[in-house]
């Protein structure tokens, strides 16, 4: 993608002045986006390409601001959050039905958290979808519980974080040391306990876990919400629409006619309807995640 002109929000304190010029550029209509992408899609235009990132530079420092507690420059995080905007516009499939803020803030938000990632430098907790999940969470489920203090967790605190976010209690003693500071990891976890220090609740960072679970938290999210979709679908809806929409290779409709034993015409019927039912319910979804974030 060529290099795209885009507003430049240099310091803090021109936050105010560029969620004001960003504000200027239009809102698009469905089938106005539709058209820009297939265009850039097609033809490598780069004013439709322009258009379509211009028209979600808001999408973008909506979504950054969700990440200002982490002590970073928000011009630094806007900036990621714009290249995972540019990325999305270039891989975005119009065909596909979902509109492109739909698409796009799983690529924004993934490139913001792996440039908070890579400036906390957190080498041994960042590598895994859960930890990325436990990092960028903890803050908020703390203040949820009360928990405000920089300090040590409480063990009931602790059990209830980690059933909260489905990760393990120590993961969550790791996380908060090195979120809170340089404490002293031989400190005892209760004043009136000597016998349990925080450093045995560290976590046990074995190879295994780390190559099973290497997957980007913004893939496994996407999958989430699309296997979840697919929740609403029965057993031929779903298998037909895996064949046709999901595998690299689709299965022709005559191929699926033969096997369930009906017309093409029949199958194209089914696929559409099936595919009808995911659109809908990804949209849900997406639509009620961005409201949580907006509300977090």
């Amino acid at each position: 993608m060529a290099q795209t002109n885009l507003p430049v929000l240099s310091t803090e304190g021109g936050l105010g002045r560029y969620l004001q010029e960003i504000r200027k550029f239009p809102m698009l209509e469905p089938n106005e986006e539709y058209m820009l992408a297939k265009r850039y899609r097609e033809h490598q235009d780069p004013g439709s390409a322009q258009r379509l990132i211009t028209s979600h530079l808001r999408l973008v420092a909506k979504i950054a601001m969700g990440y200002r507690g982490y002590g970073l420059p928000i011009a630094e995080v806007i900036s990621e959050g714009n290249v995972g905007l540019m990325h999305a516009v270039k891989r975005f499939e119009p065909e596909k039905g979902f509109r492109l803020a739909t698409y796009a803030m799983w690529w924004i938000r993934a490139a913001i958290q792996e440039y908070v990632l890579r400036s906390w430098s957190l080498v041994k907790i960042g590598t895994t979808a859960a930890q990325k999940r436990l990092f960028f969470n903890l803050r908020r489920i703390k203040g949820q519980i009360a928990a405000f203090e920089d300090g040590n967790l409480h063990p009931d605190q602790i059990k209830q974080i980690a059933t909260t976010l489905k990760v393990t209690e120590s993961d969550v003693v790791s996380m908060n040391q090195r979120l809170t500071g340089d404490a002293s990891l031989n400190a005892p976890m209760r004043a009136d306990e000597g016998t349990s220090e925080w450093q045995d609740w560290l976590i046990d960072d074995t190879p295994d876990q780390e190559t099973t679970l290497g997957e980007s938290e913004e893939m496994s999210e996407r999958m989430a919400l699309l296997n979840s979709a697919m929740g609403d679908l029965n057993d031929r809806e779903k298998a037909i629409f895996q064949a046709r929409r999901l595998r690299d290779d689709p299965a022709t409709l005559e191929e699926l006619a033969q096997q369930y034993n009906v017309s093409r015409e029949r199958i194209r019927q089914i696929e559409v309807r099936a595919f009808e039912k995911v659109q809908e319910a990804v949209q849900k979804a997406a639509r009620a995640r961005l409201e949580e974030q907006e509300h977090a």
